[in-house]
């Protein structure tokens, strides 16, 4: 099984418990909703879907942000290269004159000239005039302008508040339905993560979309503030550069990983997959590519939610995934840690070459808030990590970490003993998710206060702890 998780986007062709169960089958690890398409009743109805078909997948919801599109359109205009077509933000209007967006303010942040690209910039106009609410603009190329797709404006800053009405209501929504992730469209500072920080509360996580020349040029700020970040490379393209958006992918999982913070890699990963039942290999590479850098999951989107092949496509990225790594562990097997990390990533460290050297088969890890987990992820150790919480959200959420599954245990943790650690193990043990055979290394915090601390590390066979400590299965 590959460690590389996998972010399915559930739309109408993934939307019945029997299509939930297929793609955890075939590799799903995250459920992925987008909140800029479908109305609040599907998304809950959606959602409890998946809870029932697929209980232990963490459900992920991305919410626009300042991200612009057009609205929902009765008629979707075709154009030639050369005709006008008018934009407008003052609504009520269905495609027919005039196609309305979702920024009602953007009509007093452009001018005669500027560039508007839709569509992740398969459409390109210029603004010949702006008046009132009206922007009306030149195709620069043929094509057709449909319900819901993305508008791009860039080396134009747009005004506004850094969370809109409508980000109020789908966190709203992401409480009352249990969301574990809310992903944050155009993403370009960490006020602006800590703004919906305060918004959320503790839950759900927050994971930044980068996808925006702010978002770049802030993005050690923003991946100290956040808890995971989404590479959006279709805006992220647009909005800089499509010559530099490798180089901007790396540099993002860079990020990323001196953080400890897990990436998401979106955006056309297998997108011929939408229409055929077989990739083309420059998005085996892409995949390939984007393992080796580092990532902790990619993400399919129309390939699940409205393709013909959501199943396949899952499986095609397991197996190119699974492939890279092995690739990857060859590599890692010869690498020894930093000498001068500091105390939790040498621990980390420390865990991955004990890790390398033993004959470890499971690593467990000890943590209610997932910072120890994504240390030791981050290290990409061969081992699967069961990381185990007693909060039972967060122990959802760890399962967004490569090669992690996330455990919720019975037994409240203490910071005056390490009997919480004993219990868990046997916890685990009882349902079959440790067996005799395995031999474990434990990490964990003992002893200490508060903080992000990890000072521990034990390795057991468990068969010994069974016998020592007189476990016995119920009947």
């Amino acid at each position: 099984m590959s460690a590389t998780r996998i972010v399915c986007t559930i739309g109408p062709v993934t939307q019945t418990p029997e299509a939930v169960r297929a793609l955890a089958q075939a590799g799903m690890s995250v459920a992925r909703f987008n909140g800029s398409h479908g109305t609040l009743e599907w998304h809950k109805e959606a959602i409890a879907v998946v809870r029932a078909a697929a209980p232990g997948i963490p459900v992920l919801l991305d919410i626009p942000g300042r991200k612009i599109r057009t609205g929902a359109l009765a008629v979707e205009p075709f154009f030639k290269a050369g005709e006008n077509i008018v934009l407008t933000t003052e609504p009520g209007h269905d495609g027919s004159r005039k196609v309305p967006i979702t920024n009602d303010r953007l009509h007093l942040d452009l001018s005669a000239g500027d560039q508007i690209l839709a569509d992740d910039g398969t459409l390109r106009f210029t603004v010949l005039s702006v008046v009132g609410n009206d922007i009306t603009c030149k195709a620069e190329n043929a094509g057709q302008l449909r319900s819901r797709k993305g508008i791009n404006v860039p080396h134009v800053r747009l005004r506004g508040d850094l969370i809109t009405p409508r980000d109020h209501q789908l966190v709203e929504f992401a409480h009352k339905n249990g969301v574990d992730f809310i992903g944050i469209s155009f993403v370009e500072s960490a006020v602006h993560v800590e703004a919906v920080r305060e918004l959320a509360g503790d839950w759900p996580r927050i994971v930044s979309k980068v996808e925006s020349r702010g978002g770049v040029d802030n993005l050690e700020e923003i991946a100290a503030a956040t808890d995971a970040i989404m590479i959006d490379r279709g805006d992220l393209s647009v909005e800089t550069s499509l010559a530099d958006v490798a180089i901007m992918q790396k540099r993002i999982l860079d990020a990323g990983a001196r953080h400890g913070k897990p990436v998401i890699v979106a955006t056309e990963m297998l997108h011929t997959m939408i229409a055929n039942p077989f990739p083309t290999k420059a998005e085996v590479s892409d995949i390939t590519q984007a393992v080796l850098d580092g990532c902790a999951a990619t993400m399919l989107s129309g390939e699940t939610a409205v393709g013909a092949y959501p199943v396949d496509a899952v499986r095609c990225m397991r197996q190119v995934a699974a492939a890279a790594e092995c690739h990857m562990q060859a590599e890692l097997d010869g690498r020894r840690p930093a000498s001068d990390a500091a105390e939790p990533n040498a621990l980390a460290e420390a865990t991955a070459l004990l890790c390398r050297e033993l004959p470890i088969t499971k690593i467990v890890v000890f943590t209610r808030s997932g910072f120890a987990a994504r240390l030791i992820s981050a290290r990409r150790p061969r081992q699967p990590i069961i990381a185990v919480s007693d909060d039972a959200m967060a122990a959802r959420s760890f399962n967004l970490f490569a090669g992690t599954t996330g455990c919720h245990t019975r037994t409240k943790f203490t910071r005056t003993s390490t009997e919480h650690i004993v219990a868990g193990l046997e916890e685990m043990w009882r349902a079959g998710v440790l067996n005799d055979a395995d031999v474990i290394l434990v990490t964990g915090r003992s002893y200490s206060r508060a903080g992000h601390r990890m000072n521990l590390i034990q390795v057991h066979h468990i068969s010994d702890l069974a016998e020592t400590l007189k476990w016995r299965r119920e009947s």
